[in-house]
């Protein structure tokens, strides 16, 4: 299994302050704890296989994070088809979303951003 990108990952938590806010983030944390699920037990099975870096379920996490559940998918799904016997391969990042406004776990779930107060 290959180690999640430094995007992919943060130093945010979820505030109990905060739990009613990550309500519509549930969706993309639910395909997230399968997307983990997946890196923990199956993807094991196959090894290093993966032309690209990161691996396809690494960028799978990515995308979903940055991008959501639908757009992270199909994302993900243009990534796999991308993947077969002929490719290059090589290096290819999750475009960062530019108006991202969410925390990162350290695992990798979306949380909501504290507030600022300035």
């Amino acid at each position: 299994m290959s180690v999640l990108p430094a995007y992919a990952r943060g130093e945010s938590h979820l505030d109990a302050a905060h739990a009613l806010g990550a309500l519509p983030l549930l969706p993309r944390n639910a395909l997230l704890a399968l997307l983990h699920g997946y890196r923990a037990t199956i993807s094991h099975t196959y090894g290093d296989v993966c032309k690209y870096f990161p691996s396809c379920s690494a960028y799978a996490v990515g995308a979903v994070q940055q991008h959501g559940a639908v757009v992270g998918t199909a994302m993900t799904a243009a990534r796999l088809a991308r993947c077969h016997p002929w490719a290059t391969g090589g290096v290819d990042d999750v475009r960062l979303a530019e108006n991202f406004r969410y925390g990162l776990t350290p695992r990798g779930f979306v949380v909501p951003s504290p507030s600022r107060k300035d």
